[in-house]
């Protein structure tokens, strides 16, 4: 059985968030104008998913192409993004999905479903009880 680590913020963020978070928010601090690409915090949290996935796959390539040496002090991905060559590719990544995140507008579309949709799942969930009776 799997632990419940739904209310537990202190165990559930930390184990999402490292270390390619601290690298992403290092980025954010590099960059204040990602701050004025994203204006909800729908945006925010869309920015934050996109931009772990997109560098831990940068990263993830570039630790197939460079060897990294085992260090106490860094994670392989702290060391790769630490290199200033693959420190370009990484802004230049978190500037990429920050800018195509402020682009989109899906961040003003209420979450759920529609009050239309809501009616028709209704009515079909009648007739299906009404049929199974």
């Amino acid at each position: 059985m799997l632990p419940d680590v739904a209310g537990d913020d202190e165990v559930w963020i930390p184990l999402v968030d490292e270390p390619i978070g601290s690298i992403v928010a290092q980025v954010q601090e590099e960059h204040p104008e990602i701050g004025q690409l994203l204006s909800s915090p729908q945006q925010l949290l869309a920015f934050r998913t996109f931009a772990y996935i997109r560098v831990g796959i940068l990263l993830g390539r570039l630790l197939v192409e460079h060897d990294v040496e085992e260090t106490a002090g860094a994670t392989w991905a702290e060391q790769l993004a630490s290199n200033p060559q693959h420190h370009k590719a990484v802004v230049a990544e978190v500037l990429a999905v920050a800018r195509e995140v402020g682009e989109s507008d899906g961040g003003d579309d209420p979450l759920g479903p529609s009050d239309e949709e809501r009616a028709r799942f209704s009515d079909f969930a009648k007739r299906r009880l009404a049929a199974d009776t």
